[in-house]
């Protein structure tokens, strides 16, 4: 039983000095309430001379070699927030080999590489966490596995990209463009100057990986997923769908179907009654449907210094608990099931189609023709005064959506295809 654990923490960017902030103002509620004091000993950094006030202030000492906090047997905890996939996997696995304790905020990595990292964990019986990994300051993963391991989840929904969801936000409320809105989100410091994994729908994607793996028990590739950014989304067609009622935004989902795991990532049409549509700004919203509480949601700053240190603290504090007790540092998600993805042809969806039309009132009625002989008659549909014919079609599947765009592509161009998160009026 320890009553004193030595902290080496890897990086010292905005995040890590988080961590280091509010490690000093929670540090006598955590030993209160664990019995065990937390010390920060050592940061590895590029160049000490940057970092020297802030090591004096707070009585770390700074070390520019990793083998100086993984060989070092007075250290019991390593950090990691440096970031990306390399050289943050060599360097956890060998703090993991060193039988360190480890806390991560790395989603790549727990995204690509997780069951490599926590197989070596186990292996070597120490503990590895990551709550931070995934929205920030909200306590999703470590509610998934403990409050939520007693209901049965049907599907998780998440807005968990502050970058795109800030752009969105400032689409709708100042009419920009989305390169107006990029270029704010950079100014900002929301994004990177190479925003492609954010805009893209790459982040958000490992993101729902890590939230399937901790709803559902399975195991997730990049590939088993739908994804799709915020790039082609044009102002038009954000008003057009408000008009009817409907906010857009990039929303992850991974559900249970009759037919297996279903997993996505794209811009949506979402009700604005919806729990996620009333998510703004740089904000993280996690949507959750279950049979036994129903519908719920956590809702939080998805970045940060402080909001994701504060998910940094609650795994330390977690290894300190567990070094309380049978020292058993079980894995943070325990639950593996062998399911099925869902076939694409099995998938059925409502969609919004905005099309530019060369001719108006006669195009318009050979696209309600042809999808009245199909059978897949359309919701809703009006032109606009630009020549815009906007379609809400009924529950399709995707061969289906594509023989319906290849139609009406013979009358316009098709501007915009989103999908419709919920239900839509059939009548």
């Amino acid at each position: 039983m320890k009553t004193e654990m030595n902290i080496g923490l890897l990086g010292l960017g905005v995040v890590a000095t988080g961590v280091v902030e509010m490690l000093a103002i929670q540090k006598h509620k955590i030993e209160k309430q664990t019995g065990v004091t937390l010390n920060l000993s050592k940061v590895l950094v590029l160049d000490k001379a940057e970092k020297q006030a802030l090591a004096a202030e707070h009585g770390f000492e700074l070390v520019t070699e990793l083998k100086e906090i993984t060989e070092d047997p007075t250290i019991d905890i390593v950090i990691e927030l440096i970031g990306r996939i390399s050289p943050a996997k060599d360097y956890i696995l060998a703090a993991l080999r060193h039988k360190k304790h480890v806390v991560t905020a790395n989603k790549d990595l727990i995204a690509q590489h997780g069951e490599e990292l926590i197989q070596v964990a186990k292996d070597h019986h120490v503990g590895f966490y990551y709550e931070a990994s995934v929205a920030g300051g909200i306590p999703i993963l470590r509610s998934l596995a403990t409050s939520y391991m007693a209901d049965h989840i049907t599907s998780i929904q998440g807005i968990v990209n502050g970058t795109t969801n800030y752009m969105l936000t400032k689409m709708v409320e100042e009419k920009m463009d989305y390169a107006t809105a990029l270029a704010k989100a950079q100014a900002l410091g929301f994004a990177e100057s190479d925003p492609t994994n954010d805009v893209d729908g790459i982040d958000a994607a490992y993101k729902m990986i890590i939230l399937g793996a901790f709803a559902f028990g399975k195991s997730l590739t990049i590939n088993d997923l739908s994804i799709e950014g915020i790039r082609r989304l044009d102002l038009a067609d954000i008003f057009s769908a408000q008009s009817l009622g409907y906010e857009v935004k990039l929303v992850g989902e991974v559900k249970q179907t009759s037919a297996g795991i279903s997993a996505s990532v794209g811009p949506v049409l979402l009700p604005k009654e919806h729990p996620l549509a009333t998510v703004k700004n740089e904000n993280n919203g996690v949507y959750i449907e279950s049979r036994g509480i129903g519908k719920s949601m956590l809702y939080g700053p998805g970045a940060g210094a402080l909001p994701t240190a504060t998910s940094v603290l609650a795994d330390l504090i977690e290894i300190a608990k567990q070094s309380q007790g049978a020292q058993l540092y079980p894995p943070f998600n325990e639950l593996k099931e062998e399911l099925p993805l869902a076939p694409k042809e099995t998938i059925v969806n409502h969609y919004y189609l905005s099309v530019h039309l060369a001719e108006t009132m006669a195009s318009q009625d050979k696209v309600n023709a042809y999808l009245d002989d199909q059978k897949q008659a359309i919701a809703f549909s009006k032109i606009e005064e630009t020549d815009r014919l906007i379609l809400l079609l009924k529950t399709v599947t995707e061969e289906q959506l594509q023989e319906q765009l290849s139609f009406v592509a013979q009358f316009g161009e098709v501007q915009s295809v989103l999908r419709i998160m919920g239900e839509i009026d059939e009548n």
